[in-house]
């Protein structure tokens, strides 16, 4: 403060530091802090007709969210060589924990298929955003992998409480 008692510094807000859970293992709680340490996209954040490409260790997938975790995708030769509408369920690490409606770096994307249910990808490389669309439900041409519109890359602001305990997959 100056002499006048006004004072001269502007204020900075706190960031909002994840703080490791008691009732979570070491191990969920390193995975946590590493999630938004590489960056994600949360669903909630995207508007419908939003268009994310997702490159995985084995394919590039291409997402356009309709609305809520409903989403068109595409890219994997067997499940979705074509657009297909699917839940997105969120990311995990491969265990029972899944981070519901994120997109993590790092961490595996889970969706709900109409016909092969449960679909888990391989790691997460990247993820860029592509140009909005204005239909949320484009035509197959618009949402191919040969598209190269800019990217800019999406992070995850603050730490988000929406981690799930979910039953391991019966065999």
């Amino acid at each position: 403060m100056d002499p006048a008692g006004t004072d001269t510094h502007p204020s900075v807000p706190a960031p909002n530091l994840f703080m490791p859970h008691p009732g979570f293992s070491d191990e969920v709680n390193r995975n946590i802090v590493q999630s938004e340490i590489e960056g994600g996209v949360h669903l909630d954040g995207l508007g419908n007709g939003a268009v994310l490409e997702v490159e995985t260790q084995n394919h590039y997938y291409t997402i356009v969210k309709i609305g809520g975790a409903e989403a068109l995708i595409s890219g994997h030769p067997q499940y979705c060589p074509d657009p297909v509408q699917v839940r997105i369920e969120g990311s995990t690490w491969g265990g029972s924990m899944l981070k519901i409606r994120y997109i993590g770096r790092g961490m595996r994307l889970e969706f709900m298929h109409p016909t092969y249910r449960t679909i888990r990808t391989s790691r997460i490389v990247e993820i860029r955003a592509k140009d909005h669309l204005m239909n949320a439900r484009p035509d197959p041409a618009r949402i191919s992998r040969s598209d190269s519109a800019s990217a800019t890359q999406q992070r995850s602001p603050t730490p988000d409480p929406t981690l799930k305990q979910r039953n391991p997959p019966k065999p």
